[in-house]
């Protein structure tokens, strides 16, 4: 534990000079911390990333990254459902020309329902933890509760009760259920990573967090540190 956590602030100081951690580096961050990510690789090479795609199966999604590229979405950093390689060598080709761009994460898709879990460090009332349900809607829908850390389980159960889209998360009209105790064990980790990395960040964003009946899966991470 004391090497993992030793890791994690290695992470985040190498991440300094660009003020946020870019993705490949947060999902390896919370995967040392004990969180499930997809299978994913960060390609430097259009080669690289069809070899992978190969070896996990497509379709696959593939992301830019770039220490001046803060919000993938809004520039058409993403691709999702890329079914062959020569899609894939046509993304690794568009992201290349983007500003800043070190490479491509190329990652298997991850279905179920999706989750916003977020924490920022307040400076009258320390970490806040933030759930909700996320994906791009989550700016439309505002469906969001709030607690400060650290969290206990009744916290948890108490925050998830509090959706008001929480019947999604029950297999509303037959749809399948989330594994509740799994979602809660992955924000009380969440809750732990914020209280262990403290003022180091102002905020973490984990969206979408995709959970099914079986996973809990950060499919996306961003930590931005405190100047």
């Amino acid at each position: 534990m004391n090497d993992s956590r030793a890791e994690l602030h290695r992470i985040i100081e190498a991440a300094r000079s660009d003020g946020w951690v870019l993705e490949p580096d947060a999902k390896r961050l919370l995967r040392l911390a004990g969180f499930d990510v997809p299978r994913f690789i960060l390609a430097r090479t259009a080669e690289e990333a069809v070899r992978f795609a190969g070896e996990i199966g497509y379709p696959v999604v593939a992301k830019v990254v770039s220490p001046r590229i803060l919000h993938k979405s809004d520039v058409g950093g993403v691709a999702v459902g890329i079914g062959e390689a020569r899609g894939l060598e046509e993304a690794f080709r568009r992201f290349r020309e983007m500003d800043g761009f070190v490479g491509m994460i190329v990652e298997e898709i991850i279905s179920g329902v999706e989750l916003i879990l977020g924490a920022k460090i307040d400076f009258q009332f320390g970490p806040m933890i933030l759930l909700g349900m996320g994906g791009t809607g989550v700016e439309i829908y505002h469906d969001i509760v709030l607690r400060m850390a650290p969290l206990s389980g009744k916290d948890v159960h108490a925050m998830i009760a509090g959706l008001k889209a929480r019947r999604l998360l029950e297999g509303y009209r037959g749809a399948e259920k989330v594994d509740r105790e799994k979602l809660v064990e992955t924000v009380l980790a969440f809750s732990s990573v914020v209280m262990t990395l403290g003022e180091r960040i102002a905020s973490i964003d984990i969206n979408p967090l995709c959970c099914s009946s079986r996973r809990c899966v950060v499919t996306d991470a961003r930590i931005i540190l405190e100047k």
